[in-house]
């Protein structure tokens, strides 16, 4: 259940974070998006829109250190997500 005092923008965010396609990206995504969408500005909330664009796959394969981040993809908000929920060393280039 999302907090009703949240705005319908956030709401919609953290239902997206918590809904991918994989629970893993399901447990980081929406862990992550769920202790930090109501402090987000709204630039912010722009950055997690395009995060949450990218495939699961990707998003799994970066956080996990499988792939480094493509640097065209490198935002901010990527870079939070990467520092609190990735491996050590995670979305860095090998």
């Amino acid at each position: 259940m999302t907090d009703p005092t949240l705005s319908p923008r956030r709401r919609r965010l953290l239902f997206r974070a918590h809904h991918r396609g994989t629970k893993e990206a399901d447990l980081m995504i929406g862990g992550f998006v769920a202790r930090h969408i109501a402090g987000f500005s709204d630039a912010e909330l722009d950055e997690l829109e395009a995060v949450l664009e990218h495939q699961d796959v990707d998003l799994t394969d970066w956080l996990t250190g499988r792939q480094p981040v493509p640097s065209a993809h490198a935002t901010p908000m990527l870079d939070r997500l990467l520092a609190e929920c990735g491996l050590p060393g995670a979305g860095k280039p090998q």
